[in-house]
């Protein structure tokens, strides 16, 4: 069958290109020694905020080894994301609040700030912006189907067993009660509120005039720089040399991967590109 042809196929890739992996590694390992002594070390360093924020541990972990090198003296934010899941976007903005009382970070939106991501970078010593970068945003959203007529149309009843008055709240096998939307605003409101409590007070904004700015409207940079959302719109060049003159350092050398993660992403990358490959070729 087609199917065992494919998984036939991953293991024979696998199985060809594990052990030439692990000879790249070897030979990393033999002529870059654990013990070889650098000679200058990196002084600024980039994270990234990109895609949809969900799982946020990885840039946290990343976050918290930045803030613990003592060599490392400012960090440059680079943003393309249009924002995610509240809960995880306010815990990379408590992050980057705390990393930016010890080093300055400059947020610069690449491509789009928006929603999550925009809170995410509130809290940098400046935000730079590329001139047809999207920022803003500043909202929250919840919304589910209502999929009862179609039940009804094909004969499913639910049947369901619930301790708790709002326990069902956000269902979507039915319409839902007025309490229940009233339920839910109020929790969506209060999000919202904070959220625009912590834009005015890290941007110096007045809350009062949150339909200027925090409406859940998009800007382009030109005019998110108008309402006080960013600092400056330019480029990546400029906000690299921002960092510099904050940081302080005479001679900047930014971090970079290790040979062995660009090893790494390389395989990675072949790995996925192959097996979209025979995806395409057996299930077709």
């Amino acid at each position: 069958m087609l199917i065992f042809r494919w998984i036939g196929k991953v293991i024979s890739y696998i199985n060809n290109h594990f052990k030439a992996m692990l000879f790249l590694l070897l030979l990393f390992i033999i002529f870059n020694p654990i013990d070889k002594e650098i000679v200058e070390k990196p002084n600024l360093a980039t994270l990234e905020i990109s895609g949809e924020i969900f799982n946020v541990n990885k840039i946290l972990s990343k976050i918290e080894e930045i803030e613990k090198n003592k060599d490392i003296k400012g960090v440059l934010l680079i943003v393309d994301s249009p924002g995610g899941a509240l809960a995880p976007s306010v815990e990379l903005s408590m992050a980057i609040k705390r990393l930016n009382k010890k080093k300055p970070v400059v947020a610069y939106a690449f491509g789009t700030m928006a929603s999550g991501s925009y809170y995410a970078s509130i809290w940098s010593s400046r935000i730079v912006a590329n001139p047809g970068a999207f920022i803003g945003s500043i909202g929250v959203l919840f919304q589910s189907a209502n999929i009862k007529p179609l039940t009804d149309k094909i004969g499913i009843k639910e049947q369901t067993i619930a301790a708790g008055e709002y326990k069902q709240m956000g269902t979507f096998t039915r319409e839902w009660t007025k309490k229940e939307k009233d339920a839910l605003k109020e929790l969506i409101y209060d999000g919202y509120n904070m959220f625009v409590k912590d834009v005015a007070l890290a941007r110096g904004l007045k809350i009062e005039d949150r339909d200027k700015f925090a409406n859940a409207r998009v800007f382009l940079a030109s005019k998110a720089l108008k309402v006080g959302l960013i600092d400056e719109v330019s480029s990546l060049y400029d906000a690299k040399k921002e960092l510099i003159r904050l940081s302080g350092v005479k001679k900047p050398l930014w971090q970079k991967p290790s040979e062995f993660e660009l090893i790494l992403e390389e395989f990675k990358a072949t790995t996925k590109s192959i097996l979209s490959q025979s995806l395409h070729g057996y299930l077709r």
